[in-house]
């Protein structure tokens, strides 16, 4: 499990294409890969992959057709910043929010509004998925733990998230531009509620 919580900036090394559909990517993360071992989870850009082999400050993980599918790992490139994060310890601290690393979908990045001190970005989301969205809720975008400002509905629903000057300097979303995609999994305990619920009904 995570929490949303962005350890590192790092980069990545290169994109392998296999023959499958799948990909191995190779990612530079000294902090991360400080403990890391072969078989461990780190999550990269809020999804969660296995390490199957590590260098020298690096990490690489096979990506399997249907991640590529879902999230925008796919579009990744050599030289490209990535999020990285290593599961919660038992005994660690809970600083943002219950975040498996299972992308539930990928958003757009509509429009971005500069203050001073802050940045207000606004992400496209699936219709299917906005039902999970609530203002002043969690949600994870491109693997760091945000707090809803507001949600507006429609054909094309979107909802909008406050960056700080910490964010946006220690993730990639200080420099993610309008149409970018991002990486979107909504708050699980929402999921399990509907599903609860639904059963009951």
């Amino acid at each position: 499990m995570f929490t949303g919580i962005v350890e590192e900036l790092g980069h990545v090394v290169s994109v392998e294409q296999l023959a499958d559909d799948s990909a191995r990517l190779v990612v530079s993360g000294p902090v991360v890969t400080g403990d890391a071992r072969h078989g461990d989870s780190i999550a990269v850009n809020g999804v969660c992959l296995t390490v199957v082999d590590l260098g020298a400050g690096s990490f690489s993980a096979d990506v399997m057709a249907e991640t590529l599918k879902r999230s925008s790992l796919g579009a990744l490139s050599a030289g490209d910043r990535v999020n990285l994060e290593r599961p919660m310890a038992a005994d660690g601290r809970f600083g943002g929010h219950i975040v498996q690393g299972h992308v539930d979908g990928r958003g757009i990045i509509r429009g971005r509004r500069r203050s001073a001190n802050w940045e207000v970005v606004e992400v496209d989301l699936p219709a299917d998925l906005a039902r999970f969205v609530v203002p002043k809720g969690s949600i994870t975008v491109d693997g760091v733990s945000l707090t809803v400002v507001d949600v507006v509905d429609g054909a094309q629903p979107w909802f909008s998230v406050s960056l700080i000057p910490t964010t946006l300097a220690d993730t990639t979303l200080g420099t993610k531009d309008v149409g970018d995609p991002v990486n979107l999994e909504v708050d699980v305990i929402a999921k399990y509620v509907e599903r609860l619920v639904g059963e009951r009904r």
